[in-house]
C-alpha cells in the first residue's frame, strides 16, 4: 500500500476490503512520508519492519529483488490525487498489478498515461468506484441490460454530503485540506471526490454513455478554491436524459447517493445507505421490492452476497467485491467478473473536463470526449 498511513480514513477501508474474502495479504507498504507515522502504522499492522518502506520508489527496488513468490503482487494507491499517476505507473512499469483511488488522475492526459502504462505491462488496474460493487447495483444493471424496463428514457443520480458546509478545510482538518487544494485534488473539488462516483454509477448500471453535459459548478465557502457544489443537465447516447447532483455543502446530509432510472416499461430506485433494498415500479403491475439475498435476485447477483437475508451488508462488503474480482482477473482464474478499471477511469476523467468547460463557457451542450482517434 502506498498511502493510508496512521489517521487516514480510507487506508483502512481498503485494507478491511481486501482482507474480508481472504484474496489478498498486506505484506508491505509506504504508508507516510513522515518517518515516524510510517514506522507506527507499520507497526500497528503487524508488518516486518524490513518491508515497511520509506517511498513508493524504495519498496518497488526492493520489492523486485525478492523471488517471485515472496514480492508483493499489487499495490494500492491510497494517496490524495496527484500522486495517483506517477505512483500506478511506476508499479505497473514494475511489473505489478495496481488498484487505485479515483477519480484516476489529475487530467485527462494523466489517465492516459496510466491507460498505456497498463496495457504495455499487461497487468490489472483496478478503481475503487466502490458503490458500484454493491450486489443490488449489479441487480439493476442485469435487470437494465437484459431488457425489463424497457428502452431507457431518464437517469437521476445524486450524491449529497454536507461535510464541508462550514470552512474546515481552513480549519486543520486534513482530509478537507487537500480535497479542497488545486495542487493535490485536481481540477475538481465536489466534482471530482463524489460528482465522479455519481457519473460512473449513472453510465455502469443504464448501460449508456454520456454524450454531453450542460453545467453549473458553485463554491458556496467563501475562500474556498475548488467547487462544492454539482448541478449537471445530462444527454446520453441513446436520446435519455439525465440529471447528475453532488453536493459537499448540503448541511445534515452524510452520503446520500441515491440513483432513479426509468424506461418505457418501468423503473428502478436505489439509495446508498439503505443498500440493502431495490424498489421496481412498474407502468402496468404493483410495485417490486427486491431485497439483498432475498428471492428473485439473479443468480450472477446472489454470488456477490455473503449473508443470508436479514443481515444487512453494506460499504465495506461491496468494496471487497471489487478487490474480489481484482483477486481473480490478477491471478487469471478464468472467473471473468466485471470489477470498474481504465475504461471507467478514462469515462469520469473526460466528464470531468467537459463539465469544467460547460460551466465557464456561456455554451448550453459541451461534448464529452468520446476519446477516440479522429
Amino acid at each position: 500500500m502506498a498511502g493510508g498511513g496512521e489517521g487516514a480514513f480510507i487506508g483502512a477501508v481498503h485494507r478491511m476490503a481486501a482482507a474480508l474474502d481472504g484474496d489478498w495479504d498486506l505484506v508491505a507498504g509506504a504508508f507516510s512520508t513522515d518517518a515516524g507515522r510510517n514506522t507506527r502504522t507499520g507497526d500497528l499492522l503487524g508488518l516486518d519492519a524490513q518491508r515497511v518502506y520509506p517511498s513508493l520508489d524504495a519498496m518497488i527496488a526492493h520489492e523486485r529483488t525478492l523471488p517471485a513468490d515472496e514480492r508483493i503482487d499489487a499495490l494500492a494507491v491510497v494517496t490524495p490525487n496527484y500522486l495517483h499517476a506517477p505512483m500506478a505507473i511506476a508499479a505497473l512499469d514494475a511489473g505489478f498489478h495496481v488498484f487505485c483511488e479515483k477519480p484516476m488522475a489529475m487530467s485527462v492526459v494523466e489517465a492516459e498515461a496510466i491507460a498505456a502504462a497498463a496495457k504495455a505491462s499487461g497487468r490489472q488496474f483496478a478503481l475503487a468506484f466502490t458503490y458500484s460493487g454493491y450486489p443490488l447495483i449489479e441487480e439493476a444493471r442485469a435487470r437494465i441490460a437484459r431488457g425489463d424496463l424497457g428502452a431507457i428514457r431518464l437517469v437521476q443520480v445524486e450524491y449529497l454530503q454536507g461535510w464541508l458546509s462550514l470552512p474546515i478545510d481552513t480549519d486543520g482538518n486534513k482530509q478537507a485540506e487537500w480535497r479542497t487544494d488545486p495542487a493535490r485534488a485536481g481540477l475538481g473539488g465536489c466534482l471530482g471526490d463524489i460528482g465522479t462516483h455519481a457519473f460512473q454509477l449513472a453510465e455502469h448500471v443504464s448501460g449508456l454513455r454520456v454524450d454531453a453535459v450542460s453545467a453549473d459548478l458553485t463554491t458556496h465557502v467563501a475562500g474556498r478554491r475548488l467547487d462544492d457544489d454539482v448541478s449537471a443537465l445530462l444527454r446520453f447516447e441513446n436520446g435519455a436524459r439525465g440529471v447528475l447532483k453532488a453536493s459537499q455543502v448540503a448541511a445534515g446530509e452524510e452520503n446520500g447517493l441515491k440513483l432513479r432510472i426509468y424506461g418505457e416499461r418501468g423503473g428502478l430506485e436505489w439509495a446508498q445507505m439503505e443498500p440493502n433494498t431495490l424498489t421496481l415500479r412498474w407502468l402496468d403491475r404493483p410495485a417490486e421490492i427486491v431485497r439483498t439475498g432475498g428471492p428473485g435476485m439473479l443468480d450472477a447477483t446472489a454470488i456477490l452476497v455473503r449473508t443470508p437475508a436479514g443481515h444487512p451488508e453494506g460499504y465495506i462488503e461491496a468494496f471487497a467485491n471489487l478487490y474480489r474480482a481484482f483477486a481473480s482477473a490478477a491471478r487469471g482464474d478464468g472467473d471473468e467478473r466485471w470489477y470498474p478499471g481504465v475504461t471507467d477511469g478514462l469515462r469520469t476523467m473526460r466528464f470531468i473536463e467537459a463539465v469544467i468547460a460547460n460551466a465557464a463557457s456561456d455554451r448550453k451542450w459541451t461534448m464529452i470526449d468520446s476519446g477516440e482517434k479522429k
